[in-house]
């Protein structure tokens, strides 16, 4: 917005204060220069809006004498939104700029362009729904310079993203459509408008859930469940049968003969993160029961 607004005021500013102006004007010229340096060079905002002010307040109560009372009218209102827009005082920018103007219809097209894309930019395209439609159905302005682009600005950053596609599809192939755009770009701009349309009807995905999420979550659960089972399982053969001595190492063997079977048969992947904490518990208790069964030979030794 700022490159924008900062390349529409230079144009203005080329065209205004130059070739020769009255008295008058020529101080409106300085004005419209102080605000533009109050702008882009000392960042003065809320110094660069009241400028403006002032300047359109001493257009108002000036003699139309010259054509270009326009561009001044003009050039002040480009860098008074830009003002408004950098203080962060966007939802006053419409509004102020029809105190300057009166009407809908006549406010230029630069200035309807810098408000559409203003609105749309903030997230509230609809703030300028019924003012462009006005501004687009209104005969006269279909022939002034920048009516094209406007018609589009309004398409697609006020109608789409609104989703109003019938009226979108109405601009395109009624009046407006057919003074503002080629047959090739209203063909485009239909294109647009359907794939919008389509991708509207597309059912949301929740980011944080992923397609295959319902699938996976019931597997993991009932391995976190077996898991459990197991290791209160292992711990009651380990209390029973170890810790009482009454097992022998043939019986030792056949369990941890059984325990590689369940990983077989279960096809349990040690690459899996649901297998780490299987696998280190299964661990953990594997070191106890060698604990338990070699402990006292290793006492023994120290002794």
């Amino acid at each position: 917005m700022s490159n924008c607004s900062t390349s529409l005021a230079a144009r203005s500013f080329g065209t205004v204060c130059s070739p020769q102006l009255t008295s008058s004007l020529t101080q409106m010229c300085s004005m419209l220069d102080t605000a533009a340096e109050q702008m882009m060079v000392h960042k003065d905002f809320q110094a660069a809006f009241e400028t403006c002010d002032r300047g359109l307040e001493s257009l108002a109560n000036m003699e139309q004498e010259d054509s270009r009372c326009g561009d001044f009218k003009a050039g002040f209102c480009i860098l008074g939104i830009q003002a408004l827009a950098e203080l962060n005082q966007w939802h006053g920018v419409f509004s102020w700029v029809l105190q300057q103007y009166e009407h809908q219809e006549t406010i230029p097209a630069k200035i309807m362009q810098m408000c559409i894309l203003l609105y749309s930019k903030v997230g509230e395209p609809a703030s300028m729904q019924e003012a462009a439609r006005v501004w687009l159905h209104c005969p006269s302005n279909s022939r002034v310079t920048g009516f094209r682009a406007v018609a589009e600005l309004y398409l697609l950053h006020v109608l789409v993203p609104l989703g109003h596609r019938d009226e979108a599809v109405e601009l395109i192939v009624g009046e407006v459509g057919s003074a503002a755009f080629t047959e090739e770009q209203r063909q485009t701009a239909l294109d647009v408008v359907e794939e919008k349309e389509q991708h509207n009807q597309e059912p949301p995905l929740n980011p944080g859930i992923s397609p295959n999420s319902e699938i996976t979550a019931h597997p993991v659960s009932t391995r976190g469940s077996v898991t459990r089972k197991l290791e209160a399982m292992l711990r009651f053969l380990y209390r029973n049968v170890f810790v009482t001595g009454s097992g022998s190492f043939p019986l030792r063997r056949v369990f941890l003969a059984a325990l590689l079977l369940y990983m077989l048969f279960f096809r349990l992947d040690p690459a899996l993160p649901s297998s780490f904490m299987w696998i280190s518990k299964l661990l953990q208790l594997l070191r106890q029961m060698w604990t338990a069964t070699f402990a006292p030979y290793y006492q023994a030794v120290k002794d």
